[in-house]
């Protein structure tokens, strides 16, 4: 007897070819029929009207330290994911030693925008080593399947300690790390994942470790996943950095490399697409390189508390490690004004691309100040006659650098990021899921492209779109059964209305450890999501005693 039967569901199955109106039938956790299903089942679903998909394959997240304290890791299961990969960018909790955990914290609370009360009271560090991180995430369960990178800074400051984020390793340092990651690669990483971003600083704005090493380290590091004889190399790089250089390393290594962060910004707009045509070339070569691209605009809410969009600006570096009235004093100073100025218009592409247009005031901390949310920089500092940059800083120093403000710093321009979608060079990545918690909340970003992007904006086929989502990042990463729906395929399902799925409005919730807040997106058009054949969420969100259905992947194709 079946445990669960389909019926009547349009069925894509991550391949890319067409759908069609069949039935699934489910059976210990595997697919067992696929197509017309005349045996009896404990279960049966009437999906008439609704879609059958691969449950989506979420492989550029950050819940590392989240899933030790979430075993749901939410809200990725509630928006369809039932297989996500942590540790990108390098940014990993293991290994680390008991004496580093604070630093490892509070790295991440600048780098990730993660509360530093949240991380202290609900990480759970009974692990020192990356094997063991592992094994106590199997012991302790979790509800959608887990890879994990190991992650170049942790490895770094596990042996440079207090010296990682200042300086070049020695050879024998770098053997220490390689062997490391071998170890790690064994016990079950799916690959080794590294920052070059300028924009990733740790805590005072000093440089995140894996920004301090050499070719010498890149390559020898990249080198040891050709040692093991599997997994993915995954890259978050200077806006500047040559795709050649990256294209040196997945050669070096013989392994496919994941270049992220691939983002359009209007200050250069053509950038993107250059590094795609290069990632081609690459590719052509033999060298398997994929280009990183969001389907959402890249927006943040912030405050000047800790303004992450602005932090990549060299100016700012020495603010970070500022004391709070004199970091106050500084944001006065028209001089530094004047120079944040001097470097947004110096053509260089950031984060932070100065279309004051897209900046809104979101939330005022004092009522006088209430006729401001809503709008944006540039008609309020209009109105005031002042610079745009002028009127920010002015009113979050009124506010004592309580001001809330939102805005859609890269990937505004709809039609290039259409493009950059469609391109065969590219993989549909980036929801930073469990990460800039108080910033963004991308987590819904395979919802948002079936919806926004299928739906309304037609620019590919949902079966097309589906394979995107699915089964072309479980290729990539070797996930053995997982992205498609065939007899013998693990039952990771996401059933849907396509006519209405899509990620709802922004919220703000304060569920987080030690009271702290996080954004989210409500699922819109999902009607169920089962891993491994066990359903975790419904229309109305995690079901009653939501099972910890998931595995932690640890055996992957080469």
């Amino acid at each position: 007897m079946l445990d669960i039967r389909f019926d009547n569901v349009t069925i894509i199955d991550g391949t890319g070819k067409p759908g069609f109106l069949g039935s699934v039938g489910v059976e210990k956790g595997r697919i067992l029929e696929v197509g017309f299903c005349d045996g009896s089942a404990k279960e049966t679903v009437d999906a008439s009207g609704l879609c059958l998909m691969p449950g989506i394959v979420d492989n550029h997240t950050h819940y590392d330290a989240q899933v030790t304290w979430d075993p749901h890791c939410n809200p990725s299961p509630l928006l369809g994911v039932t297989t996500l990969v942590m540790g990108n960018c390098g940014f990993t909790i293991a290994p680390c030693y008991p004496s580093d955990r604070e630093i490892t914290m509070r790295n991440l609370t600048q780098v990730e925008g993660m509360s530093i009360d949240a991380l202290r009271e609900g990480i759970d560090w009974s692990f020192e080593t990356f094997p063991q991180y592992l094994d106590m995430l199997e012991e302790k369960g979790v509800a959608p399947n887990v890879c994990c990178f190991v992650g170049h800074s942790s490895v770094r400051t596990y042996i440079l300690r207090e010296e990682a984020s200042k300086r070049v390793a020695t050879s024998e340092e770098i053997q220490q790390m390689k062997a490391i990651i071998v170890e790690a690669m064994e016990a079950g990483a799916c690959g080794f994942a590294t920052t070059r971003f300028p924009g990733h600083n740790g805590e005072g704005g000093i440089p995140m470790p894996s920004r301090l090493a050499d070719d010498a380290e890149m390559l020898a590091l990249s080198g040891a996943l050709k040692d093991v004889g599997r997994g993915v190399l995954m890259m978050t790089k200077a806006f500047d950095m040559p795709i050649s250089k990256i294209e040196k390393l997945s050669a070096e290594a013989n392994r496919p490399y994941i270049v992220a962060a691939l983002l359009h910004s209007h200050l250069d707009p053509n950038k993107t697409f250059s590094d795609l045509l290069e990632i081609k070339g690459a590719q052509s070569r033999g060298n398997r390189l994929y280009g990183a691209v969001s389907p959402c605009p890249l927006n943040m809410d912030f405050s000047f508390h800790s303004p992450y969009p602005l932090e990549g600006f060299t100016c700012w570096h020495p603010m970070m490690d500022l004391g709070r009235e004199a970091y106050k004093d500084a944001l006065a100073n028209p001089d530094f004004r004047q120079a944040f100025m001097d470097e947004l218009n110096s053509g260089e592409v950031k984060v932070f691309s100065g279309e004051w247009e897209k900046v809104y005031v979101a939330l005022v901390a004092r009522a006088a100040n209430a006729s401001f949310e809503g709008k944006s920089i540039a008609d309020l500092a209009e109105m005031s006659q002042k610079a745009p940059l002028d009127f920010m800083l002015d009113l979050a120093l009124e506010e004592n650098l309580d001001t809330m403000f939102t805005a859609t710093i890269m990937n505004s321009d709809e039609e290039a990021v259409g493009k950059l979608m469609c391109d065969e060079n590219a993989i549909i990545s980036l929801s930073d899921a469990g990460a800039h918690l108080t910033f963004l909340c991308d987590a819904g970003f395979g919802l948002h492209v079936l919806g926004h992007w299928v739906r309304d904006k037609k620019i590919m086929p949902l079966e097309k779109a589906i394979h995107k989502l699915t089964l072309e990042s479980a290729k990539l990463f070797g996930i053995k059964n997982r992205g498609y729906i065939a007899p013998g395929a693990w039952a990771d399902l996401l059933l849907f209305d396509p006519s209405t799925v899509g990620r709802g409005p922004t919220q703000r919730l304060h569920d987080l450890p030690a009271g702290a807040s996080r954004l989210t997106t409500p699922a819109e058009g999902v009607h169920g999501v089962w891993v491994n054949g066990q359903k975790i969420a419904d229309q109305h969100g995690f079901i009653n005693g939501s099972p910890l259905a998931g595995q932690v992947i640890r055996e992957y194709d080469a």
